[in-house]
């Protein structure tokens, strides 16, 4: 099978040995996507709904890259530094995700390798594939 890497242009995906999201075959792995801009300025520095939505539409864009969509999403991971924003970032990710509803998982860590890093979300997609007969 083809291996596609989706890169975001960021400078820490050399440094450390990743990319922004995999594809192979139908499947598409988005790893964990952090609130930054594409210059890789953080973006929503203390603001966990301004967070979670910049990494929604960075997860949307690293998905249309790959050739899925946030239909094809079957599995998120929301990881937050502090639980107590999960209501917050579990409505805004019901917002994108309602209708699709994939398995999901939201879990507390000690920190990030940014301290302003609120949150980060992982987001595993299946492209359905069409068959002519």
């Amino acid at each position: 099978m083809t291996r596609q890497n989706i890169s975001s242009g960021s400078s820490w995906e050399p440094k450390l040995g990743y990319s922004r999201a995999v594809r192979v075959g139908p499947h598409v792995s988005v790893n964990a996507t952090a609130a930054t801009d594409a210059d890789g300025h953080n973006v929503g520095v203390g603001d966990v709904a301004a967070q979670t939505r910049q990494i929604l539409e960075t997860i949307e864009h690293a998905l249309e890259e790959a050739g899925a969509s946030l239909s094809d999403v079957v599995r998120t991971r929301v990881m937050l530094v502090n639980m107590d924003d999960w209501e917050t970032v579990g409505r805004i990710h019901g917002e994108v995700y309602g209708a699709i509803r994939p398995a999901s998982l939201m879990v507390e860590v000690s920190r990030f390798i940014d301290p302003e890093w609120l949150i980060e979300i992982e987001a595993d997609a299946i492209i359905e594939q069409h068959q002519d007969h």
